[in-house]
């Protein structure tokens, strides 16, 4: 086990270090990297089939927007990233802060609403990952925009939520309550990210319609 270190990160920020653990690994990826083992959500492939989120290793900044209840930044950590996790929840960030120590790693955390990102310098992040963190974000617009900021030019944004296609029924069609595919898309270009994949995922023998929807865009522009 090792010791974590609660230190004022800033604007009453705090961070969390610990020790990085010897003993867990994660996968190489197709060019000699590492890629984390994150999740996007339950009963689908994650990261280490899909491979969205690239290299991170070395030291590579990688963001997880809003504590999943996967804990995603545990493993950045676990590849050797420079991991940060963002909630508003007090509570979130102590479970991992938790977390981090239990697993003996590294995680810088955030306590701030997901679209204040001012204590992570522009430019510096090698991914983001959202995963079911941002279905009730109000202002997308200002949330992309920041993300965007924080992101290295043609770097990846892998954003994981319900497919829109799941949650239609007689009584409530497509598009009531919950953003469109069109919807996410147009966001997106606007705030100058260009889509490269979309996974549509959860489909079976018993269950014809997509449970997931996995999206991955790519910061454009500087």
């Amino acid at each position: 086990m090792g010791r974590s270190v609660v230190e004022p990160f800033g604007n009453g920020v705090m961070r969390t270090a610990a020790r990085v653990s010897p003993h867990r690994t994660a996968a190489p990826d197709r060019m000699g990297g590492v890629e984390a083992n994150i999740i996007f959500g339950s009963g689908i492939p994650g990261n280490a089939e899909l491979r969205l989120c690239g290299d991170v290793g070395g030291a590579k900044r990688a963001l997880e927007l809003g504590v999943s209840q996967w804990f995603n930044s545990i493993e950045f950590a676990v590849a050797g990233a420079k991991a940060i996790a963002i909630d508003p929840d007090p509570k979130r960030i102590t479970e991992m802060r938790s977390r981090a120590d239990a697993a003996e790693v590294t995680v810088q955390c955030i306590t701030a609403d997901l679209a204040d990102l001012g204590e992570i310098s522009s430019a510096t992040c090698e991914v983001v990952v959202a995963a079911h963190s941002l279905l009730n974000v109000d202002d997308l617009g200002r949330q992309l925009r920041q993300v965007h900021r924080v992101l290295k030019p043609s770097m990846p944004f892998v954003i994981s939520m319900p497919h829109p296609f799941s949650a239609v029924t007689d009584t409530k069609p497509y598009g009531a309550g919950a953003r469109t595919l069109g919807d996410w898309f147009t966001a997106l270009s606007r705030s100058n990210f260009r889509v490269d994949q979309v996974k549509e995922l959860g489909v079976s023998p018993t269950h014809p319609i997509p449970t997931t929807l996995v999206l991955r865009s790519r910061k454009e522009g500087s």
